[in-house]
């Protein structure tokens, strides 16, 4: 008998369906040559501290930090969970091998090897890897089931960052809470979602500690067309008054006209943070909104593996665009313009140097169901856009730059005509979307349609002042604030370089929404309208820390960098666990030399600790 083990009830039934093991049986489906079960996702977890020393129940200053000789795990104290358990090693011990079906990432790869470990496993495994739940993916997928040794890179990548937040979030939860509190809370830190925290608290101190600069910019009316002076702006107005006493008396000459055509390239394909950043724009659904929402439209088989990080496809994805493209019947319209000819294939979107387990998040093909919810909807439009738009031609549009001058003074006036609105098109129905690469810019003075100007024409004018008054940064919201986590807190509007920062953002794109989420539930941060404002605790723990390894999101970037070294075979599995030893030695000392007498009052939504002590660790550890 061969046993499959799925990572939901729901995937194990459709697995079962395309196996004809169709008896249902008590927590699996039975065949003639199949028997297919499940978990809830983890079962297993890395055992508590008290697990390994009685020592370390109590919370102890002297007993940090905490690092056991061999991490363990156990299964979830929960009688469900342990029933499912138990079902599962029974089949193991019957079985004469395993196919681990779990999802295909490094959370699916670790919650089933646990799971097989813990109920001593000693049967040939071999991994089905596939995009989407689809019964042609399925059915290819069994066809090309891989040895599980190709993914032990990423099972120990995976294992190192859960052991990495627990030895970092269980023993700095204690530290903190211990050395600082001033009541029974307990001061949640952790590997992630510390310098998630630092960025929302550092982003609200410099708008808070914002000062309003005036400038003063020399512009001039020529032809019902501004011109802006190329001259830097004033810092004050008087200064900028004498320059439009320099210029009113001599007539503006236009000493150069340029027109040169342009092009604006379709946006990227979806990954799970773009996505994510999108749907928070246009519909305002948080991260977690969205990434259920997707998971849900991935086991309803209309779309592929949401938990990615790439917006690229793999070149043998090319034929099978085609008919994807035809499925989608309510964009037949839409689609009209691409007929009768051939695909475009771009490079910038069919690239395998660019995809590792899996591509970008497109359609699967499959006919939509009646039964989605309004922001199952959004979400598939919002991703069946995106596919359509990146086989339209490119955006092309004629720049003009008109050089003038005024007595000694240059000034300049551009403007931009779209000559073909190319893949614009499929965005012509939402007018903020049409700018939405990237969040355009252009003001009205850069995009305007200029009269025709020759050079050598002269003629009045009429120079002025413009106040410009500068802004302080925008509060984060959920969408901004996954980017910043992306890109290790780096501003970054280009596509490329966004690309290229990933290597070391911090978290996963399958983890940054609970992240927020555990924030959320701390008492750390809230919502404001779209906007997020860290709470006076967050503030205070973020001002509390002192150590840089802690809260710096560029530091925990580098670490995340580490771990997709460790995912690809390219870093030492037991140096990224000795280093984080060493760096909670560091901390440990650090805290505990403290003797400021420093004190804060934690504040969360969840129940108080118990008056003996602390909760149990199961959540302050968490990232």
């Amino acid at each position: 008998m061969i046993l499959c083990i799925t990572e939901k009830p729901s995937v194990a039934g459709d697995i079962a369906r395309i196996l004809k093991a169709n008896v249902r049986r008590d927590g699996y489906y039975e065949g003639t040559d199949y028997c297919v079960t499940w978990t809830f996702g983890h079962l297993c977890t890395l055992k508590e501290p008290a697990d390994y020393s009685p020592n370390w129940k109590p919370w102890s200053l002297s007993a940090l930090p905490m690092i056991p000789p061999r991490f363990g795990i156990k299964v979830i104290a929960d009688k469900g969970i342990e029933h499912q358990f138990n079902v599962i090693k029974s089949l193991i011990e019957r079985c004469d091998e395993i196919i681990n079906c779990g999802d295909a990432g490094q959370e699916g790869e670790l919650i089933q090897r646990w799971v097989m470990q813990k109920a001593g496993c000693n049967k040939p495994v071999r991994r089905l890897w596939i995009s989407s739940l689809t019964d042609d993916a399925i059915t290819e997928g069994f066809r090309k089931l891989r040895p599980c040794e190709e993914l032990e890179s990423l099972y120990m990548a995976g294992l190192c960052r859960a052991i990495g937040d627990w030895i970092l979030g269980m023993n700095a939860t204690r530290l903190y809470t211990l050395k600082y509190r001033t009541d029974r809370e307990v001061l949640s830190v952790g590997r992630v979602q510390t310098p998630t925290l630092a960025l929302v608290v550092n982003r609200q101190k410099e708008i808070e500690n914002f000062v309003p600069r005036d400038s003063w910019e020399l512009k001039t009316l020529y032809r019902d067309t501004l011109f802006t002076s190329t001259l830097k702006p004033f810092d004050s107005e008087e200064k900028g008054q004498k320059a439009v006493e320099a210029v009113k008396d001599f007539p503006l000459e236009i000493t150069d006209v340029t027109q040169k055509t342009g092009r604006e390239a379709p946006p990227k394909l979806f990954d799970l943070t773009s996505l994510q950043v999108e749907c928070n724009k246009k519909f305002s659904l948080g991260a977690e909104d969205t990434l259920r929402t997707i998971q849900s439209l991935y086991e309803k088989k209309v779309a592929t593996y949401p938990r990615v990080d790439t917006t690229y496809l793999t070149d043998d994805m090319f034929p099978k665009c085609g008919a994807i493209l035809n499925s989608l019947v309510d964009y037949q319209e839409l689609l009209s313009p691409l007929r009768g000819s051939r695909l475009r294939k771009s490079k910038k979107v069919f690239d395998n140097s660019k995809v590792t387990d899996h591509h970008a998040i497109i359609p699967t093909g499959q006919p939509l169901p009646s039964n989605l919810t309004d922001a199952e909807r959004n979400v598939f439009d919002t991703i069946a856009r995106r596919f359509i738009a990146v086989f339209f031609p490119d955006c092309v549009f004629q720049q003009t730059t008109v050089n003038a001058k005024a007595g000694k003074t240059g000034f300049k006036a551009t403007g931009r005509v779209i000559t073909d609105p190319g893949w614009k098109v499929v965005y012509a129905r939402d007018v903020a979307i049409m700018e939405e690469k990237g969040d355009s810019k252009d003001n009205d003075e850069q995009t305007a349609v200029l009269p025709p100007f020759v050079k050598g024409e002269t003629g009045p004018h009429s120079p002025r002042l413009a106040k410009k008054t500068s802004q302080p940064p925008k509060y984060f919201t959920e969408g901004t604030l996954l980017k910043a986590m992306e890109t290790a807190g780096s501003t970054v509007d280009d596509d490329d370089l966004r690309e290229a920062l990933k290597a070391n953002g911090i978290g996963r794109p399958s983890t940054r929404a609970a992240i927020i989420e555990v924030l959320y539930k701390r008492g750390y941060i809230r919502k404001q309208g779209k906007s997020l404002r860290a709470t006076e605790a967050g503030v205070q723990l973020i001002g509390l820390i002192k150590e840089e390894l802690l809260k710096s999101a560029k530091l925990t970037g580098i670490w995340e960098g580490y771990l997709r070294q460790i995912e690809h075979g390219e870093y030492s599995p037991s140096e990224f666990i000795e280093r984080l030893k060493q760096m909670i030695h560091e901390i440990t000392l650090s805290v505990l030399r403290d003797n400021s007498n420093r004190r804060i009052a934690a504040a969360h939504e969840e129940a108080a600790p118990s008056k003996k002590e602390p909760k149990k660790d199961t959540g302050s550890g968490k990232k």
